[in-house]
């Protein structure tokens, strides 16, 4: 058998974080504890939030405040501010990870990929040059490098800064 070690990984699987009992995303925009939740910024119908499952670092959603799962179902408005929060997600993973382009996208739907598919919000998915490997290849393990809580910090000080 093969070890992958990463022992500073113990720092996040010691922490004891409750199981959210309803919408994660819901429950961080009523939460009062914005580094807790990896909530960025708020806007008046739309947040920033870091992924806790992320494809690579900086991974972040765009999420509608009110809680509707489809495009159809949000307002031109709500729609607006979450691309609008996008936009600024592009530029601070730009200026902080000099990230050399982006996948940017939703998914609708359980079958379309939607992990939370009751609460509308937009990926942003910084990517460089060589950043896949073969971990997810053969191992089925993607490498993330940083610790949530240090992605946060970084892009915090971009928000305020």
């Amino acid at each position: 058998m093969k070890r992958l070690w990463a022992p500073w990984r113990m720092e996040y699987v010691g922490v004891s974080r409750a199981a959210p009992t309803g919408c994660v995303f819901c429950e961080a925009l009523s939460g009062t504890d914005d580094r807790r939740s990896f909530v960025l910024c708020r806007r008046e119908r739309a947040f920033l939030i870091l992924n806790s499952y992320p494809y690579t670092p900086g991974h972040l959603m765009a999420v509608v405040n009110r809680h509707v799962g489809t495009l159809v179902d949000a307002t031109t408005e709500e729609v607006g501010d979450a691309i609008d929060l996008v936009q600024f997600a592009v530029q601070i993973l730009t200026a902080e990870y000099r990230a050399e382009g982006f996948n940017i996208g939703l998914n609708q739907g359980r079958v379309a990929g939607a992990g939370i598919a009751d609460h509308l919000h937009v990926h942003v998915v910084p990517r460089w040059n060589g950043d896949t490997n073969f971990m997810p290849v053969l191992g089925e393990v993607r490498v993330i490098p940083e610790a949530l809580d240090a992605t946060y910090d970084r892009l915090r000080g971009r928000v305020v800064g």
